[in-house]
């Protein structure tokens, strides 16, 4: 079977969308279902207004039309809601061919915290981009409950893993004095990072990634410490070394890197919110509390062998038979009646 997937989010970014794709295709494989990506490198791009770092592409629908083509794909997954999903997804429509859609970011929350636009009206469009896809993918059962809570249509699970041939423990010493908090991920206000950053706790602070906030945050935060971006056994190592994964997002919808966490090790501290209760809920390897520094201090004590233990129920094997179980599903399904319309008012599209 080809699968083709349709993405606004690749490399050289470093997201959990583009890590999520790229495991999930590559354990795919070794079932015999070939996945092949229509991205941004296949596109002019232009960098993206108050995000200099993201590129956002420039299709064309003739363009689009003939990699579609070229592919010769069974399915179509759009994984995002960007100007390639868009030219897909009316691709898909105009010739009466289901797909599938993922539902990653809570762009809602995301553009509300840099422009005045009512997160209603986001979530409006989102219900129309993802209102005539077979099977709209949530990583979690809680946030599957919320889309249905908010009339998405259609909405399965598609679970995450995690690689724990690389991120698993071992002795990393950084030369920063213990214990270690870190925080690994886009550096960017919707992470909430000044949360962490102003708690007061002992030792050494560590974040690692890249993004358009880190240069004031550095500034403003002159005793934490900047890594940057890490990737492969870079960013494993960077996991290991520390004490205690601190995550203070309230607006992730996974937060891939809480297994990459779990897998090296670390116990996770955290906001009791969508996101780290789901990945954790009611196992021993984290403390979800509002209050962030306490649940910090009581993480030092949970067992790094039973969060790596945690970890390894969450293979790339099983998130990927999941994600290839949906396009099945509605290959061979009965066409449906088509339940929204909805058209992008932009001459590109017409």
């Amino acid at each position: 079977m080809r699968i083709l997937v349709a993405t606004d989010a690749w490399h050289p970014q470093v997201n959990g969308v583009v890590r999520t794709l790229t495991m999930m295709a590559e354990a795919a494989r070794t079932f015999g279902v070939e996945i092949s990506f229509l991205t941004p490198q296949s596109f002019r791009t232009f960098a993206m207004p108050s995000y200099p770092d993201l590129r956002l592409a420039l299709p064309s629908p003739a363009k689009t039309a003939d990699l579609i083509e070229a592919a010769r794909p069974d399915a179509i997954h759009i994984a995002t809601e960007g100007p390639i999903g868009f030219l897909v997804r009316r691709y898909c429509r105009k010739r009466g061919l289901p797909f599938t859609t993922g539902f990653h970011t809570r762009f809602p929350e995301y553009v509300s915290a840099r422009l005045p636009i009512p997160e209603s009206w986001i979530w409006a469009a989102l219900r129309r981009f993802h209102g005539p896809s077979r099977a709209v993918m949530a990583a979690t059962p809680a946030l599957a409950t919320e889309l249905r809570a908010r009339g998405f249509r259609n909405v399965v699970l598609w679970p995450r893993g995690v690689d724990t041939a690389l991120f698993h423990p071992r002795h990393v010493d950084l030369g920063l004095k213990r214990p270690i908090f870190a925080c690994v991920g886009r550096v960017a206000v919707e992470k909430n990072l000044e949360a962490f950053l102003d708690l007061d706790l002992p030792g050494t602070k560590l974040i690692v990634g890249d993004g358009p906030a880190r240069s004031a945050l550095a500034r403003k935060y002159p005793q934490a410490v900047f890594l940057g971006a890490r990737q492969g056994e870079e960013l494993a190592q960077a996991y290991a070394a520390a004490d205690v994964f601190v995550f203070p997002s309230r607006t992730d919808t996974f937060g891939l890197v809480l297994l990459e966490a779990l897998a090296s090790g670390l116990p996770v501290a955290a906001f009791p919110v969508t996101g780290p209760r789901d990945v954790i809920g009611a196992a021993p390897v984290g403390v979800l509390n509002d209050d962030l520094r306490a649940a910090c201090f009581s993480a030092l004590s949970i067992s790094r062998e039973t969060c790596v233990a945690f970890a390894k129920e969450h293979t790339w094997e099983a998130s990927a038979r999941a994600f290839v179980d949906h396009n099945v599903a509605i290959r061979y399904a009965g066409a449906a009646s088509d339940p929204l319309e909805f058209e992008v008012e932009h001459p590109r599209f017409v």
